[in-house]
């Protein structure tokens, strides 16, 4: 208890300034952006995150601070997902901006409250110096005026999907109050391996099973040869099995 206390007590202190803040080079992360590389220490020891992800894909989410409740229930949600990640090749890793030593503690918490006891089952990064939060665009517009008043920030929550070629494919922001959907994440990992896999596309709140779309690009003889039956409701919408 008292080692935990002093790792509580010491989120109060002032958090490090970020190591080499220049606005200008601030990375403009879209869809399609190469993933941003780093070297960073976590849980289960230093990484660079593209050795990290291998030929997997990967999903990489940040959250506001430790021993936060939002984000207790949050690791806890995905830890309990991790066979679904990992069935669908996906490597998980969090990311927030104390240090290791107040990870680990927390991890404590996570598996008590979230994980009836088991054990914690993916990296979280320690990111004091706000370098990755930084690459990332990982922060809100306070604290994108606090990262250059060298005042303390903390990350909101980002979530960015990134395919086996290093490639950002799906970004999603949520402000620090508001915890994200699991199974949004898990629906859209489908979605994007499956249009990647059949040359489609998927409509609102698709979901394995579902009919695809069949893109306009594609001319009717050739959806035929492609996919054999389809169902035409418009000429630009037109539907068939995956």
């Amino acid at each position: 208890m008292f080692a935990r206390s002093i790792i509580r007590n010491s989120l109060k202190a002032p958090m490090r300034r970020f190591i080499s803040f220049d606005a200008a080079s601030q990375p403009r992360i879209r869809i399609g952006s190469v993933a941003p590389n780093f070297k960073a220490p976590t849980t289960i020891g230093d990484i660079d995150f593209h050795e990290y992800l291998g030929n997997s894909w990967g999903v990489l989410f940040s959250h506001p601070a430790d021993f936060t409740p939002v984000c207790t229930t949050e690791l806890g949600a995905f830890a309990k997902l991790k066979p679904e990640f990992d069935a669908r090749g996906v490597k998980l890793i969090g990311l927030s901006a104390e240090g290791i030593p107040s990870h680990l503690e927390w991890v404590k918490d996570i598996e008590e409250v979230a994980l009836g006891g088991q054990k914690f089952n993916f990296p979280i990064i320690g990111d004091e110096s706000k370098e990755v939060a930084f690459k990332y665009d990982m922060v809100d517009e306070e604290g994108f005026k606090n990262i250059q008043k060298g005042q303390p920030v903390f990350t909101i929550r980002s979530v960015f999907i990134i395919d086996p070629k290093k490639t950002v494919r799906l970004i999603l922001t949520y402000p620090a109050t508001c915890g994200r959907n699991t199974s949004e994440v898990l629906r859209v990992i489908d979605a994007l391996q499956t249009a990647d896999a059949k040359g489609i596309a998927t409509g609102v709140n698709w979901k394995v099973g579902d009919d695809v779309i069949i893109p306009p690009s594609v001319s009717n003889e050739d959806a035929k040869a492609k996919f054999g039956d389809f169902k035409e409701v418009k000429p630009y919408l037109r539907f068939t099995k995956a």
